[in-house]
């Protein structure tokens, strides 16, 4: 009986030498395209110089939500702005805090001081889409005080000005302030020094 066992015991002790010696598999991951785009937009900066007073307004379509979450309108900016003078600041998103607690509520307390000045309309742009843009106008009182919100989730304004920042999320723009008559850019306020320089007492101090 035992040397009937003695082939099988042999066999057995082969299988397992062979298992145990065999070099480890390593297995190479290719990186997949979805992270390379994300990290090539995250590098990209603009292509644009930023715009200036003299440049004219580039004729770009923005979005404008509704109440009652309707269909967003689309808004041609050269045809909205066409023949008046208009204030237009830009913040890097809704709802956020600098943009919620200063940016905003400066132009809506200067309202009247901005019309004063022969300012014809308010608009405030952001990358966040039209639904988002019409939501922070109703909360925060600005569609109340005759702020238009115009969604550039494209991005096409804010790229044609030179002031796009990458995100990890989506194309925001940088904090600014600008005047124009009959679309054409009279005063430019940036924040890259402060970002109190866009807000509106800054503007109306330089009409």
């Amino acid at each position: 009986m035992l040397l009937h066992s003695i082939p099988l015991l042999l066999i057995l002790s082969t299988l397992t030498t062979s298992f145990t010696s065999s070099p480890p598999v390593t297995t190479h991951h290719k990186p997949s395209s979805t992270s390379i785009n994300l990290s090539s937009a995250a590098t990209s900066s603009s292509t644009m110089p930023e715009v200036k007073v003299g440049d004219t307004l580039p004729s770009v379509t923005l979005m404008e939500g509704q109440p009652n979450y309707e269909k967003p309108v689309s808004v041609d900016l050269a045809e909205l702005i066409k023949d008046k003078k208009v204030a237009i600041f830009a913040v890097p998103g809704a709802f956020t805090p600098g943009c919620s607690k200063s940016h905003l509520p400066s132009f809506i307390t200067a309202k009247e001081d901005l019309k004063a000045k022969g300012v014809d309309m308010i608009i405030c742009v952001a990358t966040n889409d039209a639904f988002v843009m019409e939501a922070w106008g109703q909360q925060s009182g600005g569609a109340e005080a005759g702020i238009r919100f115009l969604s550039d989730a494209n991005a096409e304004l804010t790229r044609a000005l030179g002031l796009e920042i990458s995100s990890d999320v989506f194309v925001r723009s940088k904090r600014y302030s600008l005047i124009a008559e009959n679309g054409v850019v009279t005063h430019y306020f940036s924040s890259a020094e402060q970002a109190s320089d866009t807000w509106a007492p800054a503007v109306l101090a330089a009409l």
